[in-house]
């Protein structure tokens, strides 16, 4: 009885301390996984750079410092040259709206010509166009004042999670393996098993990476053609960047096309603009819901539509990491569930 009542003990102070650890690291856990996902990813690079830099600390360093430079450099870029374009499209607008009187004054001018087209099919009579407009400027002056304000926040908060995940990157380069053994003597698996359920987890992650590369390459592609066809400034650049944006949920590449169709309407481009809307929401975003299940399930070895669900439930969860946990979660499932089956007794024949 003494027995029984000290493991239920030590079980009840496990739990305990499960729970407090896990609201301890709860804020970085998209960070840690994070980490997680680059070190599975760059691991063949870690073990080449291995080979020529025997001392574990050196080399982890050297990985580290080489993940940050392949994974931070793109990442600046793409914040960059975001904000030259909103900075450019304020600046347009500016310009335009003082030769008009006004903000308000340039917008009702530029809406009166579609205003007019639209009221040929549609009564317009009843609708207030300069005191809906008044009320979306107000909406929006208080959106982006809530905005800018809540952006020295998240700033912190990202760079934070930065030196959380790069940390903790130098810690899994050097002690993957210790980390692994570690993790697996907690679950009372054999070794086929063990090799089963890791092997899962890193081909869904790897997969999951190759479906991020393939939906930016051709997000970015149909992106950079439309914006050349339309007459844009620096197609390429901004393929480049719609290829960088794919990677964020949600909004995507909806940050380059976006800014791009306001700037064709304030330019009066109006035909242009509708064209390059309709390219991006029905073509553009779509490729993401369509290529990157593909792509993950062939690798992952589950079905298209598993994964399609996966992908969004784990967004909806979890947000970016959202892309690489949902899958894995699918993953993990699937095998823990084929190896339940196999732990079933064969039916005995009857005589």
């Amino acid at each position: 009885m003494r027995q029984q009542a000290n493991a239920w003990f030590l079980i009840a102070l496990a739990a305990l301390a499960i729970y407090l650890s896990y609201l301890v690291a709860q804020p970085f856990l998209n960070a840690i996984f994070a980490a997680f996902v680059l070190v599975v990813v760059f691991h063949p690079l870690h073990s080449w750079i291995h080979t020529f830099v025997r001392g574990p600390n050196t080399a982890a360093t050297i990985s580290t410092i080489v993940v940050i430079l392949i994974v931070a450099i793109p990442a600046v870029l793409l914040g960059i040259l975001i904000s030259k374009e909103l900075s450019d499209l304020y600046g347009s607008l500016s310009e335009k709206s003082a030769a008009q009187g006004g903000v308000d004054s340039y917008l009702l001018h530029l809406l009166e010509r579609p205003a007019r087209m639209l009221g040929k099919y549609v009564d317009l009579s009843q609708l207030n166009i300069r005191s809906t407009l008044l009320r979306w400027l107000d909406d929006a002056s208080r959106y982006l004042v809530g905005m800018s304000g809540r952006a020295v926040g998240n700033l912190l908060s990202l760079m934070l999670n930065m030196v959380v995940v790069f940390f903790t990157l130098f810690f899994l380069f050097r002690d993957r393996e210790s980390i692994r053994q570690r993790i697996l003597a907690l679950f009372p698996l054999t070794s086929e098993q063990s090799a089963t359920l890791m092997s899962r987890i890193s081909g869904t992650i790897v997969a999951s990476v190759y479906g991020g590369i393939a939906v930016g390459s051709a997000q970015g592609l149909l992106t950079g053609v439309a914006l050349w066809v339309l007459g844009v400034s620096s197609p390429v650049m901004w393929g480049l960047v719609a290829a960088l944006a794919s990677l964020i949920p949600v909004v995507g590449t909806g940050l380059v096309w976006g800014p791009a169709v306001a700037v064709l309407a304030i330019g009066g481009h109006w035909v242009k603009a509708f064209i390059l809307l309709g390219w991006g929401g029905a073509v553009v975003a779509q490729i993401d819901a369509v290529l990157r299940p593909y792509i993950v399930s062939g690798r992952a070895k589950m079905h298209n539509l598993l994964i399609f669900f996966a992908l969004l439930g784990g967004v909806k969860a979890f947000g970016f990491m959202g892309i690489f946990i949902g899958p894995v979660i699918a993953a993990v499932t699937i095998v823990l569930l084929d190896m339940l089956k196999e732990l079933k007794p064969a039916p005995t024949s009857a005589n």
